[in-house]
């Protein structure tokens, strides 16, 4: 038994820990979680938790179910603020395994630990910082109905409205208190719109660390008596929710993003970078906006009142907020970044980051050269205007999404054969059933003039 092992086990009992449960997600970015009691953790550490795959989306056929949960002791965490009279509870995330040891296949986990073991062969560390902006809805019934927000905010509002403010510190302290720093928090364009920006770490710890904001947003709000959900856009007429997310590779202690002789002290291994997400960005936006309903969020960009920050179109800039790949303004050295903004915080971040290392990795090994930047408005343009710049379009609807997506040898290879074919599979699936959906706004329309 290893010393974080020993550690965790020790924990438990000086805690008085009564449950321990075993996170994993499913494909598609669904949590998934099995209770086991603390004196059982010790067997699980040696020879994890077995369970039919075959029930879980996208992991196995039934012939070939048998799959093992081990727990990662790396990622225990303290959830002190859920225990209540039955005392604290505390979990784990679990790598997915094979009867034989071997790694799943469909594990999200295992595919992002196998883009960032092909980065760190050429000598990288990749970094992430999300920033995650969700909805704070009145409690109710899900019947399709139009939701209610908390409260009636706008960006930085200082609200009133008891709910909300007290939300974000009560959750900022929740996140705080099992160790995920929170950099900044706010209220975003939208009413009853939040975003909290997670300090940056590890693609995967960010990764598990998304995951784990997710779940305790829902319960703090649940605590509230209302709803945090991460549709990327349940208001027509208002900004939907994004994740946008820097990323920085690292060589050792160096940034290797950073280049002090270059005007915009970008490096060529940035410029490679951002030049590969560019390139393959069509290819990789059916997993970092995986839902039909993402689309909505980046078009049409035009609202009532105002032109949506949601990016629509394959271009990179220093200070555009209107591009997909943004290059902020830093200090120091070590904060040489780049910022996508094409994700939305319902994605699932194993698999997202994982096709964004990968392309980026892709521009470096070879060689892609960054086209010129937009400095212009890409938003208020014309189509025509677009197309003279090289502006391609990210596509418009996920039936396009996955249709790209299908035949790029590059997120093929990300994902490994088996995620692919199955996330094609019920992309697909989604797709057709939201096609036969006959919808409120067409009965409003047809029912009464035809």
């Amino acid at each position: 038994m290893d010393r974080q092992q020993e550690f965790v086990l020790r924990t438990l009992e000086e805690r008085d820990i009564r449950f321990v449960r075993l996170w994993f997600t499913d494909v598609l970015g669904t949590l998934k979680s099995v209770s086991v009691a603390p004196a059982e953790l010790e067997a699980a550490f040696d020879e994890g938790i077995g369970f039919d795959g075959s029930a879980i989306e996208g992991f196995a056929r039934v012939y070939e179910s048998d799959m093992v949960a081990m727990p990662d002791p790396t990622t225990f965490q303290v959830f002190p603020f859920e225990g209540g009279s039955s005392g604290e509870s505390a979990r784990m995330f679990c790598d997915i395994l094979l009867p034989d040891g071997n790694a799943s296949w469909a594990d999200p986990r295992h595919v992002l630990r196998r883009s960032l073991s092909r980065a760190a062969e050429k000598g990288f560390t990749f970094y992430t910082h999300p920033e995650i902006e969700f909805f704070l809805l009145e409690g109710g019934p899900n019947d399709g109905g139009v939701p209610t927000p908390v409260d009636s905010g706008g960006y930085f509002d200082h609200t009133t409205h008891a709910v909300a403010r007290d939300f974000r510190r009560q959750a900022v302290l929740a996140l705080e208190r099992i160790g995920i720093s929170v950099e900044f928090s706010h209220h975003e364009v939208a009413p009853g719109q939040q975003e909290i920006d997670l300090r940056y770490a590890d693609a995967l710890t960010t990764a598990d660390n998304i995951m784990t904001f997710r779940h305790v947003m829902r319960e703090v709000a649940l605590s509230h008596g209302v709803q945090a959900t991460f549709m990327p856009k349940p208001f027509t007429d208002q900004p939907g929710s994004g994740m946008h997310t820097h990323l920085s590779l690292f060589e050792g202690e160096r940034n290797a993003f950073h280049d002090p002789a270059d005007p915009y002290k970008l490096s060529e291994v940035g410029r490679a970078f951002i030049a590969g997400i560019l390139t393959h960005a069509r290819e990789f936006t059916a997993v970092t906006n995986q839902w039909v309903n993402s689309y909505k969020r980046l078009f049409p960009q035009q609202l009532p009142d105002r032109i949506t920050e949601a990016p629509a179109y394959v271009c990179w800039g220093h200070r555009n907020r209107s591009a997909l790949v943004r290059v902020p303004a830093y200090g120091k050295p070590n904060s040489a970044r780049v910022e996508v903004r094409s994700l939305d915080s319902a994605c699932n971040p194993y698999l997202a980051y994982a096709v964004l290392l990968g392309a980026g990795m892709k521009g470096i090994e070879a060689g892609y050269e960054l086209p010129p930047g937009a400095e212009d408005d890409v938003w208020s343009l014309s189509n025509s205007e677009r197309k003279a710049m090289g502006y391609e379009s990210l596509p418009e609807n996920l039936s396009e999404a996955i249709d790209v997506m299908a035949g790029s040898e590059l997120v093929a290879e990300i994902l490994g054969e088996h995620v692919f074919d199955f996330f094609l599979r019920n992309k697909r699936a989604e797709w057709e059933e939201y096609r036969r959906e006959v919808t409120p706004y067409e009965r409003r329309r047809y029912l009464g003039a035809l």
